[in-house]
């Protein structure tokens, strides 16, 4: 991590960590769900927009947005399509553009998942979020069956209808980012059917992590789950640091850390309450 990175605003590190963030498969290996390969991130300094949505989820595809917009290859017809009848939101349309004329439906997905090998022999049902509420199976799930087939609901129509466009003229990609943990015991997956280059951490449980009580610690912000590990930030004792740990179990919460060894070694987990 260069000097120069460390004294970028919070906002421009969380650029830098998005764009720098791997799609979760090439292509269309999983699902047969082709992953938006005309998307060219500019460079950090270019980003200098401050007035961002404070969720993560609407964070990140405001960075897509605004790398479509200055993408000479690129223009965004429509963004946040919410498709209503009677009153009633039944889907939204994270975004409509052209590639080169052609039009598509974008969905934009970023996502941290945990593998638990305990979960089935089937890969793709081990992966789930870090509170485990949520999982790549069903996420891919609502993608397939849900957020695509809305472009072709009928009441989608009258909105294609005034940007010009038809349903069966338009391609359906998505774009799908991830940081991928690993617990602490495995150190690699041999025949992983996603990217492994989105693998960035591990994950601990209480008992490991009282065994680290000789290294800092720091609790990002979920914002700040998208950066990547520096030694700039406000570092915690052990005493102080698993005070705070204790709250988040008792919420069912389990927090990315980043941790600093005596060496000065950083490593990022998450600590799961489970």
């Amino acid at each position: 991590m260069n000097e120069e990175f460390k004294h970028l605003t919070s906002i421009q590190q969380q650029y830098i960590g998005f764009c720098n963030t791997p799609k979760l498969w090439i292509a269309d290996a999983i699902y047969n769900l082709n992953q938006f390969q005309d998307l060219k991130s500019v460079s950090d300094a270019a980003f200098n927009e401050t007035q961002l949505p404070t969720r993560l989820g609407k964070r990140l595809e405001h960075f897509v947005f605004h790398d479509i917009n200055v993408n000479a290859k690129l223009t965004l017809l429509a963004q946040n399509i919410q498709i209503q009848h009677d009153k009633q939101t039944i889907g939204e349309l994270d975004a409509l553009l052209l590639v080169n004329n052609q039009p598509v439906h974008l969905e934009i997905i970023y996502k941290f998942y945990l593998y638990d090998p305990k979960l089935g022999p089937q890969e793709l049902n081990c992966w789930i979020g870090p509170n485990r509420n949520d999982s790549l199976f069903l996420k891919l799930d609502k993608l397939k069956n849900k957020q695509l087939p809305l472009l072709r609901h009928p009441h989608t129509q009258p909105y294609l209808k005034d940007l010009g466009l038809k349903a069966s003229e338009i391609q359906q990609q998505v774009l799908f980012k991830a940081q991928l943990f690993l617990p602490e015991t495995i150190k690699s997956l041999s025949n992983t059917l996603l990217n492994k280059d989105c693998i960035v951490g591990t994950y601990i449980n209480k008992e490991q992590l009282l065994a680290l009580s000789h290294c800092q610690f720091y609790m990002p912000t979920k914002l700040e789950w998208l950066i990547e590990t520096h030694d700039n930030v406000l570092w915690q004792t052990s005493d102080l640091f698993f005070k705070e740990v204790e709250y988040c179990f008792k919420s069912k919460r389990s927090p990315m850390v980043w941790i600093q060894n005596p060496d000065q070694v950083l490593k990022r987990c998450f600590v799961v309450w489970w």
